[in-house]
């Protein structure tokens, strides 16, 4: 699937939140997006949680 593709899903699921849930929906929706990309992110190996969550340092 390509990320347009995704894009695509992605804007019309907020969208279905907006119209069912009013703007509170649409926020809630929004967060649990980006959260879901990172989390899909960091196990594909694309996003480096532990520099965004501030992990142990090693010296």
């Amino acid at each position: 699937m390509t990320t347009s593709t995704l894009g695509l899903l992605a804007g019309l699921l907020l969208g279905i939140a907006a119209a069912a849930g009013g703007f509170g929906g649409f926020l809630i929706a929004l967060v649990l997006g980006v959260v879901g990309y990172l989390i899909g992110g960091h196990y594909d190996g694309e996003v480096d949680l532990s520099k965004l969550l501030g992990g142990r340092r090693r010296d």
